[in-house]
C-alpha cells in the first residue's frame, strides 16, 4: 500500500544552469524514474536548441545565406514562432537574433567598450526577427540577411520546463515545482497540504504563490550588463531593480522578462493590460 504523497528533489546540469524538480509522489522510486526522465528530455532539448551545438538545427539556421531555408525539428521550431510572436508584440524589445553586437559591445577581457561604427552598421543589417520568415506548412524558415546568430538563450530554458511539465503529465504526477537556474520557475500543482507553491523573490522581501503558472525573472545582479537593447543595438544600462514576468507558460515568461528590463514602464503596462489574466508584471 502506497503512504501519503511526499515531495522529492532532484537536480541535473543542462543548458549552462542547474535544474531543479520537486516531485509530488506517494513513492521515492517512482518520483526518481519521473526526474531521470524529464532530465533526458532536457538533454535532448539541448542538443536541438543550442546554437553551439553544430548538429541543432539553431546552428544551422546561422549558416544560411539570404534567401535559403531550413526545415527545423519542432522545438526549434516551437521557440521559434513564440520569439517571432514576442518580438511583434513588444515592439522589438524581445529578439532572439542580437547575438553579434554582444561580440562588438565586449572587449577581449568581456568589458564593455564603444564598437567601431563601420562594424556595428554591419551588425545592423543581420539583426531582426523581421530577417527571418516562418512557413508553418514546412516547419520551413527562410533567413533574409547573411551571418544571422540565432539565440534562444531566453527563451529556451523556459520551454525545457514547459516539456518537463507536459512529460510529467504521462507520468501521471500532478503536482510539481520546477526551477531553471532560479530565473525562471513554473509550479504544477500544488505541494502537500496546500493550495499553492510559495516562492520569494531573489531580493528575498516579496513572497508570491504560483499555482499552474511561471514566473521569470531579469536584472544584472549576476552577470552585470549583459542585455543588449535591440531597438537601439546598445547595451541596456544596468539597473538596480530586477523585471519579473507572470505568464501561463515559462517560454513567455522567459522572454517577456527580459523584453520587461528593455521596455519602459508605458510599454510593460500596456502589454498587460492587453493580455490582461494571463501576463502581469513586477518591477522590484
Amino acid at each position: 500500500m502506497s503512504g501519503p504523497a511526499q515531495m522529492h528533489g532532484f537536480s541535473t546540469e543542462a543548458m549552462a544552469t542547474t535544474f531543479e524538480v520537486i516531485l509530488v509522489h506517494e513513492e521515492a522510486g517512482y518520483a526518481a524514474q519521473a526526474a531521470e526522465a524529464v532530465f533526458m528530455e532536457i538533454a535532448r532539448l539541448e542538443e536541438e536548441l543550442s546554437r553551439f551545438r553544430h548538429t541543432s538545427d539553431i546552428w544551422r539556421l546561422s549558416q544560411l545565406e539570404p534567401g535559403q531555408s531550413l526545415s527545423v525539428c519542432l522545438s526549434a521550431w516551437d521557440c521559434l514562432t513564440l520569439s517571432k510572436a514576442v518580438w511583434e508584440e513588444t515592439q522589438g524589445a524581445f529578439d532572439i537574433t542580437i547575438g553579434p553586437l554582444m561580440l562588438l559591445w565586449r572587449d577581449a577581457e568581456g568589458n564593455l567598450h564603444e564598437p567601431d561604427p563601420a562594424r556595428l552598421e554591419l551588425a545592423r543589417q543581420s539583426v531582426g526577427s523581421q530577417l527571418f520568415e516562418l512557413d508553418e506548412s514546412e516547419l520551413k524558415v527562410t533567413v533574409q540577411a547573411s551571418r544571422m546568430v540565432f539565440d534562444l538563450g531566453a527563451v529556451g530554458k523556459g520551454y525545457a520546463l514547459d516539456q518537463a511539465a507536459a512529460l510529467l503529465q504521462d507520468w501521471g504526477i500532478e503536482n510539481a515545482f520546477l526551477n531553471a537556474g532560479d530565473s525562471t520557475l513554473l509550479a504544477i500543482g500544488h505541494p502537500p497540504e496546500e493550495a499553492a507553491w510559495q516562492v520569494t523573490l531573489a531580493d528575498g522581501a516579496r513572497a508570491l504563490t504560483l499555482k499552474d503558472r511561471a514566473l521569470s525573472g531579469s536584472g544584472f545582479q549576476v552577470k552585470g550588463a549583459h542585455i543588449m537593447d535591440p531597438r537601439t543595438l546598445r547595451p541596456v544600462p544596468v539597473k538596480e531593480s530586477r523585471s519579473y514576468a507572470l505568464a501561463p507558460s515559462a517560454a513567455l515568461s522567459d522572454a517577456l522578462s527580459t523584453a520587461f528590463m528593455i521596455m519602459d514602464e508605458a510599454e510593460v503596462r500596456s502589454l498587460c493590460e492587453r493580455h490582461a489574466g494571463l501576463v502581469e508584471a513586477l518591477r522590484i
